[in-house]
């Protein structure tokens, strides 16, 4: 077994990487499935929202949310030194996060005239949190906490109900701590549509944020226009660059600490050194035997995971802002001075010691990030995504007598009397 490698003009790799990049065959049939859950949950609510959950899940539902019973009963099953690590992340995250609130402004650039900008929270948004193997409390935390900073009013959960009736406890206590006020025992595109057109029991959101699996993703993507939405999540990834002398083995745990997620997930090595690459290859297949996740790594590593050998330091660069990676580590000493060549990623991490998890998990900066390329014009999740920015602006009659002319001649050029008439008859005005 090995990695692929990859060398030759920039062009010449994205091209056998873009290859590799196809829709599923069953996207179509997909595509219908999701459509007729949205409208039959648009059509009966409740009732087909249980339906779907006790033939997806296994579950009988009678109520649709999570007790206060049960959320207190996870506070008492949940391990100290989780939720102590939880209460860490939550103050940094918090901190961090702090930073991105936007004030709004107000100018007046000439005499009677007024303009600015007010900062809106939303009023309802709703965090989609997966079950099973994807059940990640730190993702609640950094779902729900930039929300609170925005000041959203109303955040609700949705989370798959497990067939045993035993929550996960770190996620119910997860979303405690971040300050979720109701958690619904919904998964799955039922959950998707429920927070879209609102049932009996659930009230339509204004926005919904969180990962998911395919259904929960297609289901995103067909509500979008309904509903605001963070980004359609694609597999983890990670790209580090490296030069000759970094440690391989630090490189190979990097690799495979996206590889583990799941067997479509992406890790690349950019270096300019063979040597390097030689050893960070022989040094993933040496970790892979004692990494209990390692059928899913080992997958993923061998179908997506690429060692691509560039020119130059400059080559490395330009080849890894073309992939936009999700994680960017920059594994040279001197990382900070590299900084400013990045214009595509959705975090970077400096330094030989700065591993993506750290990120993941304490640093306080997002995790839920831009992945499949989408960095390009995508941003990590934050305070941002949770408010309205509403515009404003007052003219004096005096100002629009001065305004007036300018503002006619251009409605005219659209064809656009109705516009001009607006404006021209206010300023006729005595």
């Amino acid at each position: 077994m090995n990695m692929t490698w990859l060398t030759g003009s920039v062009s010449e790799i994205l091209d056998a990487i873009m290859l590799e990049e196809k829709e599923p065959k069953d996207q179509a049939a997909l595509d219908n499935n999701v459509s007729a859950i949205i409208q039959e949950v648009r059509t009966l609510g409740d009732q087909a929202v249980k339906e779907y959950t006790e033939e997806f899940d296994g579950v009988t539902l009678d109520d649709l949310i999570v007790s206060e019973d049960i959320i207190t009963e996870a506070f008492e099953r949940i391990e100290p030194e989780v939720q102590q690590a939880l209460e860490c992340a939550k103050e940094n995250i918090l901190s961090y996060h702090t930073h991105q609130l936007e004030q709004g402004f107000i100018d007046f650039p000439q005499t009677g005239v007024m303009r600015g900008q007010k900062i809106v929270p939303l009023t309802r948004v709703g965090v989609y949190v997966p079950g099973g193997t994807a059940s990640y409390p730190s993702s609640v935390l950094m779902n729900v906490l930039p929300a609170k900073i925005a000041g959203v009013k109303e955040i609700v959960m949705f989370t798959p109900p497990p067939k045993d009736g035993v929550f996960n406890a770190a996620i119910l206590v997860a979303a405690r701590l971040a300050g979720v006020d109701t958690i619904y025992q919904v998964g799955g595109a039922q959950a998707i549509a429920a927070a879209a057109y609102g049932t009996q029991t659930i009230r339509p959101v204004d926005k919904i944020v969180g990962p998911g699996n395919r259904f929960v993703a297609t289901a995103k993507k067909q509500v979008f226009g309904k509903v605001g939405i963070d980004m359609i999540a694609g597999p983890s990834e990670i790209g580090i660059l490296a030069q000759a002398g970094a440690n391989p083995a630090y490189l190979a745990a990097d690799l495979l600490s996206q590889a583990e997620h799941d067997t479509f997930a992406r890790a690349f090595l950019v270096t300019d050194s063979k040597e390097l690459g030689e050893a960070v290859e022989k040094e993933v297949f040496a970790q892979l035997q004692t990494l209990p996740r390692k059928e899913i790594a080992q997958q993923a590593i061998v179908e997506q995971g690429k060692i691509i050998l560039a020119s130059s330091v400059s080559e490395m660069f330009t080849l890894m802002n073309a992939l936009a990676p999700e994680h960017l580590e920059i594994a040279f000493e001197d990382a900070m001075s590299y900084l400013d060549q990045v214009e595509n990623a959705g975090s970077v991490f400096l330094g030989p010691f700065t591993s993506e998890p750290i990120g993941d998990y304490l640093a306080g900066t997002n995790h839920v990030l831009p992945t499949s390329g989408t960095a390009r014009f995508a941003s990590a999740l934050g305070v941002h995504d949770f408010v309205k920015r509403i515009q404003y602006v007052s003219y004096t009659k005096e100002a629009v007598q001065q305004a007036s002319q300018a503002i006619q001649v251009l409605a005219n050029k659209e064809g656009l009397a109705g516009h001009a008439r607006a404006v021209a008859m206010r300023e006729e005005q005595k």
